[in-house]
């Protein structure tokens, strides 16, 4: 039993004993004791007034004093107003620490039998990944690694948008204004290459726009009926119709995307089960589209065009398919649903999206649910805030997005310039070197990134998230390499018998700490959140700073305190790499 399950029983007792009233578990409320008074946990005790009929210093007195006599664990306690603070002994916490935190699969819960899918990354095959697809991709690989950690039989899925109007643009721009370009001829990326042509594309429709406007037609007329946009919509349609030409020409370009997109994937530490195509899935759509219309879920107008009202639920008639027979967003996005449960079974979906799409994700698995799919309940939008830049919103049409490679270079440089800076290189060989400034750069990135709660909004600040002091990534990197070094000095006395018997109180904090990591795991599992799981980490690591500050460890006075104090920095040092691993950041060994 934890201490939380232990003091829980013994307030009910006390409560049934007390005042012969019987209470269920949910009816006593733990706290993490405050820091300005003595304790480590406390019980909120005015809701047990009501059966007290006493005022609530009196009740917390003495329900405190009923478990100082009954529960071995309590050794005292304190009472401020309706709050019971609990003063635990030494023995548990070592106890604790000996039997749980020590073992190699502390924070791994056992499988829970369920399966869950996360859906993240969804790039665009018309234009290189930018910076909110970072967090989009670091965020679906985060939690699909918290889930795992939670015990869920996990399958992460990548839902490449490989069709439609917007490829298509890159496509028809490539075909005027190419000359024949190629990767291997310019020597870009092959995402780069598709996204130079979307941003020639718009250009190219503006210019088209203006002129038509200057002749006399409305902005709305010009954007319709300007040459570029139809040619674009007219290839849309032979796309559809299988048109050997612009297949042939689709499958060129997406592949120079495909091997772009790898290599970013491979910078960023991520990866995948198993991919989806639009270019799959929009057919499927189309079936389910013609399902819904024999059930009569959907309707079709005079136009041939396919909706849905859901007035009734508070929305409005969203169209499902066009007159011209293509289908929009919502078509393939019904089939990819019913391809991926028929695929996986899983009992939950987690759909990795901004919060751009919060509306798209509502009809989506309402028309699901009207649909009669049993599954849509288990689907789920993890809705996530933009990141911008101290320059503003990022607009990919404009070019004025951060691109990802651009990005994850200047943060590996700026890695090594502060490295160097604070002399934290020395010793190391050039390859060593090399590798520590792509972990701190990447783990600067990362960590930032996954800090905050995924459904703020988030400005990048790629100077500040490189700091080697305060809430950042190489902070907690620094500080595992610290521990890492220490238990280098001693490492004979990591596997002796732990006789320390009683703590100074940074030593109690940290078992403390250390306890509450699987209750974190399951938080940021429920939440969806690694940003719990992020200032957990932050926390710990600047704890055991405090700790490596104010007790000595390997010149300790008695042998046993050093035995303890050695494995309890290893301790730290395997939950900050374990933590930090799900967050997809690795830490060095030495720094």
């Amino acid at each position: 039993m934890t201490i939380d399950n232990i003091i829980i029983a013994g307030a009910r007792n006390a409560v049934s004993e007390l005042y012969d009233v019987r209470i269920s578990e949910d009816q006593v409320t733990l706290q993490e004791t405050r820091k300005e008074f003595e304790g480590q946990i406390t019980i909120v005790s005015f809701a047990f007034t009501r059966f007290s009929k006493k005022s609530p210093e009196q009740t917390g007195a003495e329900i405190g004093e009923y478990l100082l006599q009954n529960t071995a664990q309590v050794t005292g306690f304190n009472v401020i107003k309706g709050f019971l603070n609990l003063s635990i002994s030494d023995g548990y916490w070592i106890r604790t620490f000996k039997s749980e935190i020590l073992k190699p699969e502390f924070g791994q819960f056992a499988a829970n039998g369920k399966k869950i899918m996360v859906e993240y990354s969804s790039p665009n095959t018309n234009k290189p990944l930018h910076l909110g697809h970072i967090r989009n991709n670091l965020l679906g690989y985060s939690v699909s690694g918290i889930l795992s950690a939670y015990g869920y039989d996990v399958f992460k899925v990548n839902l490449v948008n490989d069709r439609g109007i917007h490829i298509c643009k890159s496509m028809l721009a490539w075909q005027k204004f190419g000359n024949g370009e190629t990767p291997e001829s310019s020597g870009l990326k092959g995402d780069h290459l598709a996204g130079k042509y979307y941003v020639l594309f718009d250009k190219e429709y503006k210019k088209q726009i203006e002129e038509l406007r200057i002749s006399g037609k409305t902005e709305e007329e010009a954007k319709r009926v300007a040459p570029i946009i139809v040619e674009a919509q007219t290839m849309l349609q032979k796309w559809e119709a299988n048109d050997s030409e612009v297949i042939n020409l689709w499958s060129k370009m997406n592949s120079w995307v495909y091997e772009g997109f790898d290599i970013t994937y491979r910078k960023l530490g991520v990866d995948f089960d198993k991919y989806y195509y639009e270019s799959n899935t929009y057919l499927l759509g189309k079936d389910i589209v013609n399902e819904g219309v024999e059930k009569g879920v959907f309707f079709r107008k005079d136009d041939g065009s396919v909706w849905i009202d859901l007035t009734n639920d508070g929305l409005d008639q969203k169209l499902v398919l066009r007159a011209d027979g293509t289908s929009v967003y919502i078509t393939q996005d019904l089939g990819t649903a019913q391809l991926k449960y028929d695929d996986f079974k899983m009992d939950e979906s987690l759909y990795v999206v901004g919060n751009e799409q919060d509306y798209h994700f509502k009809v989506l698995f309402l028309i699901l649910s009207k649909l009669e799919k049993e599954w849509a309940k288990g689907l789920h939008h993890l809705s996530y805030g933009m990141v911008d830049l101290p320059t503003g919103k990022m607009k990919s049409r404009e070019g004025t997005v951060v691109d990802a490679d651009d990005l994850i270079d200047e943060m590996v440089d700026t890695a090594r310039q502060r490295t160097e800076e604070l002399g934290k290189v020395d010793g190391l060989s050039e390859q060593e070197r090399s590798s520590l400034y792509q972990m701190i750069g990447m783990g600067a990135l990362k960590y930032f990134l996954l800090r905050v709660d995924p459904k703020k909004q988030l400005l990048f600040d790629p100077n500040e998230s490189i700091d080697f002091q305060g809430n950042t990534g190489p902070f907690i990197q620094y500080t595992h390499a610290r521990i890492k070094s220490v238990l280098a000095k001693a490492p004979h006395l990591l596997g002796l018998e732990i006789t320390h018997t009683e703590l100074t109180l940074s030593e109690r904090e940290l078992i403390i700490l250390l306890g509450n990591y699987p209750k974190i795991i399951k938080v940021s599992a429920n939440e969806y959140s690694p940003a719990q799981l992020a200032n957990y980490i932050y926390e710990l690591a600047k704890m055991y700073n405090k700790f490596y500050h104010e007790e000595p460890i390997l010149k300790a006075a008695k042998e046993e305190e050093r035995i303890f104090r050695l494995q309890l920095s290893s301790a730290v040092a395997a939950v900050l790499k374990k933590g930090m691993r799900l967050l997809g950041i690795d830490v060095p060994e030495k720094m």
